[in-house]
């Protein structure tokens, strides 16, 4: 059984092309490489006055920043459109309203002119205020159109300055118009609060957040960003559960997307012949306001109600997503028939989101399953044998270990009463 509480990065950032509701051509390969189009990277900038601290390296972090930007934009592929847009880089003064319009596309996105981008971050000086929710909503204006990949990478040393324009609303409403948009964000010198928050934005839209607090650390890590957005873009096929195992789809390896209302159970049916292992994961990701207490149960069970194995998780509404998986490795058929032993496995997930009154609960929230069906390892046994899964020879072990640990100890208070008798 495989427990996760967090979501592994490549696959949640496609849920929010569910979340817009779009349909995908039902003729789809499951996890087909699509995006004819140019990949995209914004680069979001925090130029507000606190970029002066001079903590990164015996620098400032404006002087790491301009440094690190570039070495990006020398090892930027050909193929990746780039641009760089700032927040708090014009407006000194005081009035917080003048403040929080404080965005500027630096360098537009499209093809690179690397000596034309690198004479416009030389000019960036720390300034004012740290717009982080407008800058993050014109940054996915600056990467509309096309199917490539859109990511936008956000660095910043300090938490948004403009609520109650939240970045973490801001990023989910970006993730609910379906444009197929990931956000990471780094923080410069991070304390509790600015991490939560940049965690939040980028878990919003399935990116990553990074902790930097070296100018090198920095360099590297928007490297491999932009490297990541010239990968394909795999495409989730949608699909539709069923309210019984009898009645469900049978799915194929690959990536699938769903909606499941709150509180209610989806099935869907594997076919595995022996020898094979089959792998699953499924995530379900709050695009709406839900009550903090949640969790994702995924069952596979036989289609006579015997239960295989399970995977579950639980949230307290720190992430936006929740995720778990499991494995059932099938064992090789024992007869000499020569005829392949398949077996209907049927997947159940079932969620206990809840909202408040007010909260729309159609439709349902957005669901992402993976499913692998691969070689088995050898000598494959049943792993729900005994309920315990492959744990079994686990607790075997510890069984033993403790009985031979009291056998010693037992020994050892024996000797020390006899020898403290004697003296």
């Amino acid at each position: 059984m495989i427990r996760r509480t967090r979501p592994v990065a490549g696959a949640i950032a496609l849920l929010a092309a569910l979340t817009a509701g779009i349909a995908f051509p039902a003729g789809a390969a499951a996890g087909e490489p699509t995006g004819q189009d140019a990949p995209k990277v914004d680069l979001v900038l925090d130029v507000s006055g606190s970029m002066r601290a001079r903590d990164i390296d015996g620098q400032s972090r404006m002087a790491a920043a301009k440094q690190a930007f570039n070495e990006v934009l020398d090892a930027t592929p050909e193929e990746v459109q780039l641009g760089i847009r700032t927040l708090g880089a014009d407006y000194a003064g005081d009035d917080r309203k003048e403040g929080c319009k404080d965005t500027a596309q630096l360098y537009p996105v499209g093809p690179l002119d690397r000596t034309e981008a690198k004479t416009a971050v030389a000019t960036l000086a720390p300034t004012g205020w740290t717009p982080i929710g407008p800058a993050l909503l014109q940054a996915a204006d600056d990467l509309d159109g096309g199917d490539g990949s859109k990511r936008i990478v956000l660095i910043s040393d300090g938490e948004d300055t403009c609520a109650p324009l939240d970045p973490c609303e801001v990023a989910r409403e970006i993730a609910a118009k379906g444009i197929g948009l990931t956000i990471d964000t780094l923080g410069l010198v991070p304390n509790a609060k600015l991490s939560r928050q940049l965690s939040c934005i980028a878990e919003a839209t399935g990116g990553t957040y990074t902790s930097i607090e070296h100018q090198d650390e920095l360099t590297d890590r928007v490297n491999e960003l932009v490297d990541r957005a010239a990968e394909p873009v795999v495409t989730p096929v949608a699909t539709e559960g069923a309210g019984s195992c009898d009645k469900a789809p049978v799915l194929r390896s690959g990536l699938y997307t769903d909606r499941e209302e709150f509180g209610q159970q989806r099935w869907y049916r594997v076919e595995l012949f022996a020898g094979q292992e089959l792998r699953a994961s499924v995530s379900v990701a709050a695009d709406r306001a839900v009550r903090p207490d949640h969790g994702v149960l995924m069952r596979a069970v036989t289609v006579h109600g015997r239960e295989i194995v399970r995977g579950e998780a639980t949230g307290s509404g720190r992430t936006d997503v929740a995720s778990t998986g499991l494995r059932y490795p099938k064992p090789e058929n024992d007869d000499d028939s020569g005829k392949p032993a398949a077996e209907t496995v049927c997947l159940g997930v079932t969620t206990s989101f809840s909202a408040d009154a007010g909260v729309k609960t159609t439709p349902g929230l957005p669901l992402e399953l993976t499913v692998d069906v691969v070689d088995g390892p050898d000598d494959a046994a049943d792993v729900a044998s005994f309920g315990l899964g492959r744990g079994w020879w686990l607790l075997g072990a510890l069984i033993v270990t403790g009985f031979l640990a009291g056998l010693v100890w037992g020994w050892l208070s024996r000797w020390r009463v006899a020898v403290w008798r004697t003296n």
